[in-house]
């Protein structure tokens, strides 16, 4: 290895080390500072909790700068969890959005100094109208801290940014103690599974919540053999339907299944399938599921098992087929 190569390879490697311990510095700092949060909360954020959880109103998130970007999040994961909350920029709440907030909203401004021009500009004009205002800041001794009926002390030793400018802990820290706050409310609100799914129709989360299998045997056909239908017509069913699975039917109940691999492992047995029909072929007792079960339990059931396709039934009767295509489309897995 010639020196150029050796310079090469020493730099990469430091500038690997440099990488790896910013970053794990960086962490444990935020850590840290997240850590001491927890001695911080008291009974004025008690309070400022069971005000919002009283109130008639909405929550109105506000802030400037990196806070604002803050504030978008905890808005999001109020309206979420059952507490409805609006993000109002603190700039453009003074240049005309202030008619955003509504006689029984409360305000929770999130500043790290709680001294920014554009606070000192917007405290006044919310306390006059009568709202509750609700900070988070690292500051309580701030204009912001002394302005507002509560303080959800949101204080950090410094930033993780080596120049201790850029905000990283401060938001952080902001960050968390929203996520506490909305926490708060949807225990006291008894925020429940049902509910979550109700406010997240689309999602994947909300999906294994509230989809049942019903809703996915509507969608496929619905492949059905009789015990003594000829094997070359249950191929014919199999390839039909395009669910790689024929459920084998006698007055309306499932007494067996019949697969593309059953089909095979017959075709290794036999030099003919002449004379051969459904029930001599099928698997007995298939795994099955009740068409009203959550979807969610159908991917646990084939998973445990190992398969592809489950037979669904209603009150004992054979109603459908649900594949793991149409769990995976629907995001469940």
């Amino acid at each position: 290895m010639d020196t150029v190569t050796k310079i090469k390879k020493r730099n990469i490697l430091n500038i690997e080390e440099r990488v790896i311990s910013v970053a794990k510095k960086t962490i444990v700092t935020e850590s840290n500072a997240i850590m001491h949060l927890a001695s911080l909360v008291d009974r004025e954020f008690s309070d400022a909790v069971d005000y919002i959880f009283k109130s008639h109103g909405r929550v109105i998130v506000t802030g400037i700068g990196k806070s604002a970007n803050i504030a978008t999040k905890i808005v999001a994961t109020l309206n979420s969890t059952g507490t409805p909350a609006i993000f109002m920029h603190a700039a453009d709440a003074i240049h005309g959005d202030l008619g955003t907030i509504l006689e029984d909203d409360s305000v929770i401004c999130i500043s790290k100094s709680g001294n920014t021009p554009e606070i000192k500009v917007l405290v006044p004009l919310i306390k006059a109208r009568g709202n509750k205002l609700i900070a988070i800041t690292s500051n309580k001794a701030s204009f912001l801290g002394t302005q507002a009926d509560y303080v959800l002390n949101a204080y950090v030793e410094k930033e993780a940014c080596p120049n201790n400018l850029a905000p990283t802990t401060s938001t952080t820290a902001q960050l968390v103690i929203g996520d506490a706050l909305a926490m708060c409310l949807l225990d006291l609100r008894g925020f429940s599974s049902k509910d979550f799914a109700r406010f997240h129709p689309g999602g994947s989360l909300g999906k294994k919540l509230y989809l049942r299998v019903s809703n996915l045997t509507s969608l496929n056909e619905k492949p059905e053999v009789h015990p003594d239908t000829d094997v070359k017509d249950v191929i014919v069913e199999i390839s039909k339907k395009m669910l790689g699975v024929t459920a084998v039917v006698k007055d309306s109940k499932i007494i067996g299944i019949i697969t593309d691999g059953d089909l095979r492992r017959m075709l290794t047995k036999v030099d003919s399938f002449k004379g051969l029909t459904a029930k001599d072929i099928m698997t007995k007792n298939p795994k099955k599921i009740d068409n009203d079960a959550m979807a969610v339990e159908a991917m646990k059931l084939m998973d445990n098992h190992g398969i592809t396709q489950l037979l669904a039934e209603d009150k004992g009767n054979y109603c459908g087929v649900v594949h793991i295509h149409n769990l995976t489309k629907e995001g469940i897995i």
